[in-house]
């Protein structure tokens, strides 16, 4: 385990290192607890470098030998590697280590997955490898011989010689250590094949344990229209003679965008219509996007050091957004990025965990792979997009590409290469990378029907956020439009760009006092404060012809209902109801856009909302509320419910596509409305019929809800044991549809389920991220929910620091709750705290969440 002694590293003092390398060679002689590694690397002076000290990152390896130019050297050994005097001329170094993959369950580095060598080494796993300067700015080309046991024995960039027990494989394109990859194992490929816009066959491939081979179709197609897109809307063409894919059970993250070899947790590529839901495609087919677009974005090009992480992740996140909006519904997907942003990204900003999208220091660079950096990361690059225009874009990401191909890049070459290309003057623009918090936006109206003059009078402010006291107005693109009191649009949408802390926009020459439309499209991660009733959110919620706005309005409506509720007891809104139920009817609609118009806010936002009112949460009051305006949208639209469902079933296979899904999407949540009131009849009807894991998942859900579900959870089991990844579901499920005085209790009772593993992060992060995602239940009175996560976290640190780290998150919003449940979780917190031997990726996060 890495020492936990805090070491806070500084922006600020970046130096590059003493050194260049020309090239790495590296042999692996793979044993799962001898594993040798060889090194042969051509380092020579860097011209720019003022230290020259030749210290190489090193933990948890065993030295065997070490050499420079063929002759011993001496080495001194330090915290976090060895240092030896490194010639001030070009030279060789070679060295021997020795690891063990298969007690490695940090998972980072080399390690073992059922028996199948892998790595991970972003973002520092390279140094539990071999001494190697692990540094994103020190670039090399790498040739690696893998020499084992194992059928399959994979690495970075083309395939050489290769025979039994060795294949050697060479990566002409200069690249960090974190972007090395390599594995070994029992594998079958899923074959397919690309031919680039210039011409060249690629050889594609996907690799999976057996058993798996008929889970790849779905991913080797989302790949190929991936290197479509990114070559007609990037021009940018794939690089290599190979591209291959590795499915792993055991994976920390999503996937990792290793040079010509993706190594995807199992759950972000294998999918089948019986085991996968349209979420679960619509994720895969985006994360697939994301790391093939890391090739250009992230690879050819990637970051000086890890506080530009965002410079990579940021732009990339934005990118599959781009692909996932033009393979789905652009609408819906807009929707969903913000809801996600709202969720995992606002909190974050305005809590202890806040931080700029690229941060100035930071302890332990893992807790740094946050929504932040990648959410936030990509709306810095929409509202980039939005204030220079398409054309300009499309221009300066060209002379990105051109300018820093094989670079090792900044946020202020990004942003130099837009002035450069549109003119513009950016120094404001970049507050966006260097302040954290979420700016809120008010508007003020003004009518002057003597001159036809309507004018919106805004003002931003960002609160103080740990460490920064003091916010300097940022550049906000905000798209504005006009509706007539017939709901008419008389003004297209317009970009209002506001500089300063207080700004008027004004339109002129109008004949009727215009009903505004503000912040389409969600032009900017703001917080737009209007003091407006509802009777103009339910005219927008009616007539807004953008149709992010339009959800907005409707959901803005559902949440002041709900809090109604919460906070005065009162029953639930008419005036909502009534709007919903118009807007619902309308079969015109796309079916997923539908589906979202009647979502309720989530338990989680409602607290959120009230916290940031003034009001301290009650998670009781919060369920209590949500359980009964679900029930009065059933009755209001229960004439409507049972013709929607019938109309959105499919008759013929399942097909994963957009409009197979949003049929899929309405008419689940129809069947959410209709469970209560049936009691679930309907939706054990589809149980038992469903052919697909959409509508058998859903309908278990609302059987689960309903309080009727043990027979088909037997079931669901019973049919599903044998796939790992659907029994994930069945975990989360259970915990998080439980009722909140019984979610500690369930979610303990599956931890001793035989199925339950802790060392594998999709089943942990099923079990206990379900209960800290189950809010009434995780915040119960008792204590229980977070006694429950603090005594796994706390098991898991030894073994898994980075998803130990991760999931401590769910505390971040403690100081929201009443006094008792703060001295609850403060009791957990300091608990963590106080373990011995505690990991400094946990450490730091909890230390933070302390404040």
């Amino acid at each position: 385990m890495r020492d936990a002694a805090p070491q806070t590293i500084y922006l600020k003092d970046y130096t590059p290192f003493g050194y260049l390398i020309d090239s790495v060679e590296l042999t692996f002689k793979l044993h799962p607890t001898k594993t040798r590694v060889l090194s042969k690397i051509a380092f020579r002076p860097n011209p720019e470098a003022t230290d020259t000290r030749f210290f190489l990152h090193g933990e948890e390896l065993t030295l065997i030998s070490a050499k420079i130019d063929g002759q011993d050297v001496t080495v001194r050994h330090e915290d976090g590697g060895l240092e030896a005097d490194g010639p001030a001329r070009a030279f060789i170094w070679e060295a021997e280590v020795e690891i063990s993959p298969s007690t490695n369950t940090a998972l980072e580095g080399l390690y073992m997955s059922n028996g199948m060598y892998c790595t991970q080494c972003e973002a520092e796993g390279f140094r539990k490898i071999t001494y190697y300067p692990d540094r994103p700015d020190v670039m090399a080309t790498f040739d690696v011989r893998i020499e084992g046991e194992e059928p399959i024995l994979l690495s970075n960039g083309n395939l050489g010689a290769a025979g039994k027990g060795f294949a050697e494989w060479s990566d002409p394109w200069k690249k960090p250590a974190y972007l090395f990859a390599l594995v070994a194992g029992d594998l079958i490929n899923h074959p397919g094949s690309f031919t680039t816009r210039s011409g060249k066959d690629v050889e594609l491939n996907i690799w999976v344990r057996p058993g798996d081979e008929h889970k790849c179709a779905f991913g080797m197609q989302a790949l190929k229209d991936s290197m479509k897109w990114d070559e007609d809307v990037y021009g940018r063409e794939y690089d290599l003679d190979i591209f291959n894919i590795v499915a792993v059970d055991d994976f920390n993250m999503g996937a990792m965008e290793n040079k010509g070899l993706n190594i995807f947790n199992s759950s972000a590529v294998l999918a089948s219509p019986e085991t996968s839901t349209d979420a679960n495609f619509e994720r895969i087919e985006a994360i697939i996007a994301h790391e093939y677009f890391h090739n250009w974005t992230g690879n050819r090009i990637t970051c000086r050091d890890w506080f530009q992480l965002c410079l990579k992740e940021g732009l990339t996140v934005y990118r599959d957004q781009q692909f996932t909006a033009d393979m789905r519904s652009g609408d819906v997907a807009r929707i969903e990025n913000v809801l996600a942003l709202r969720a995992r990204q606002f909190p974050e900003d305005q809590g202890p965990l806040s931080h700029p999208v690229r941060p100035e220091e930071f302890q332990e660079i893992n807790n740094f792979y946050t929504a932040t950096v990648y959410e936030k990361g990509a709306e810095v690059i929409g509202m980039l997009k939005t204030l220079v225009g398409d054309e300009a874009y499309a221009k300066a990401l060209d002379l990105y590409f051109e300018r820093h191909d094989g670079d090792a890049a900044t946020i202020e070459d990004w942003l130099k290469v837009f002035e450069d290309a549109t003119g513009r003057d950016l120094t404001q623009f970049k507050f966006w990378y260097s302040q954290s918090g979420t700016p809120k936006v008010s508007v003020s109206e003004e009518w002057d029907a003597e001159s036809g003059t309507f004018s919106l009078t805004f003002t931003q402010s960002t609160a103080p956020t740990p460490g920064q006291d003091v916010k300097d107005p940022k550049v906000i693109p905000i798209a504005i439009g006009l509706l007539s009191p017939e709901g008419e649009e008389i003004q297209a949408t317009e970009i209002f760009e506001m500089t300063e802390a207080t700004q008027t926009y004004q339109a002129k020459g109008l004949s009727v006092r215009p009903v505004p439309s503000i912040l389409r499209g969600f032009s900017a991660p703001v917080i737009l404060e209007q003091d407006i009733d509802n009777a103009r959110r339910a005219f927008l919620f009616a007539h807004d012809t953008d149709s992010f706005n339009r959800w907005e309005a409707g959901r803005d409506l559902a949440r002041d209902a709900l809090l109604d509720m919460i906070e005065n007891d009162a029953a639930p809104s008419a005036l909502y109801l009534d709007s919903l139920r118009k807007v619902f009817a309308d079969d015109t609609l796309d079916p997923a856009y539908r589906a979202y118009l009647q979502a309720q806010p989530a338990e989680s936002d409602l607290a959120r909302t009230l916290a940031a009112k003034g009001v301290t949460p009650d998670p009781d009051k919060i369920h209590a509320a949500s359980k009964a305006f679900k029930q009065a949208k059933a009755d209001a639209l229960k004439d409507l419910l049972r013709p929607i469902y019938e109309d959105n079933q499919i008759d013929g296979p399942f097909v994963p596509d957009a409009e197979g899904s949003g049929k899929r999407a309405l008419a689940n949540g129809v069947l959410s409305l209709i469970t209560k009131l049936d009691g679930g009849a309907l939706a054990q009807s589809q149980f038992e019929t469903a052919d697909n894991m959409t509508q058998q998942l859903a309908a278990l859900s609302q059987l689960v809800t309903a309080g009727k579900g043990s027979k088909a959870i037997a079931a669901f089991y019973e049919q599903w044991q044998e796939d790992r990844l659907v029994i994930d579901k069945w975990f989360s499920l259970q915990v998080a549809l439980a009722d909140p005085d019984d979610a500690a209790k369930v979610a303990t009772a599956l931890t001793h389920h035989p199925d339950f593993d802790m060392k594998n992060p999709n089943r942990f992060r099923a079990t206990l991220g379900a209960l800290a995602g189950n809010h009434a239940g995780f915040h119960h009175k008792s204590g229980a929910g977070y006694k429950a996560l603090t005594d796994w976290l706390i098991k898991l640190d030894d073994l898994n620091p980075q998803t130990t780290a991760r999931m401590c998150s769910a505390f971040q919003t403690w100081k929201n709750y009443d006094s008792d449940r703060q001295a609850l979780i403060k009791a957990q917190l300091e608990r963590i705290l106080a373990k011995e031997g505690l990991s400094r990726d946990t450490s730091e996060m909890i230390t933070r969440i302390l404040g």
